[in-house]
């Protein structure tokens, strides 16, 4: 092949492989319905079937009618809300491409911290008293996690 028809091939070659990446992309995101994680909508919880168990138990339990997924799940900042939802999209799907996920599905220390400012953050009234500080157990070890006691009240009862 000659220089000048391996100039002119290299942009074509490469807008190729760019369309096909972008393809690619596009298909995967159609089929994991990632346009409806930029909902509030619990169901997109559930496009993923490891977390049918979770919503069937949120939907039996208390917080249905006070609570999303996000209420909970997500900070609450406008910016840290995003992080967190793109944090927890890009493990998600890593982890359920690469099906290393542990079964039973277990919360990470960065949604926990989450999940316990939000507890208290929606429920500050009572647990000032209780707690003595807004603050999460992270910043006060000797503040147990709402968790503790009331595990089950977020998805139904533990199991």
């Amino acid at each position: 092949m000659s220089p000048r028809l391996r100039t002119r091939a290299l942009p074509v070659i490469l807008a190729v492989l760019v369309g096909v990446l972008f393809g690619v992309g596009l298909v995967t995101a159609w089929y994991a319905e990632a346009a409806s994680y930029l909902s509030n909508d619990p169901e997109a919880c559930v496009n993923c079937h490891i977390m049918r168990e979770q919503y069937d138990g949120w939907v039996k339990g208390p917080h249905q009618d006070a609570a999303t997924c996000n209420d909970c799940h997500t900070p609450h900042g406008l910016v840290t809300k995003w992080y967190g939802k793109a944090r927890n999209g890009y493990a998600h799907s890593r982890a359920f491409t690469l099906q290393d996920f542990p079964e039973p599905i277990r919360i990470t220390e960065y949604n926990a911290e989450v999940l316990q400012e939000n507890c208290v953050d929606c429920h500050r009234d009572f647990v000032n008293d209780v707690l003595g500080t807004p603050r999460a157990p992270a910043d006060h070890p000797e503040q147990p996690e709402c968790v503790h006691c009331h595990a089950g009240v977020g998805h139904g009862p533990a199991t």
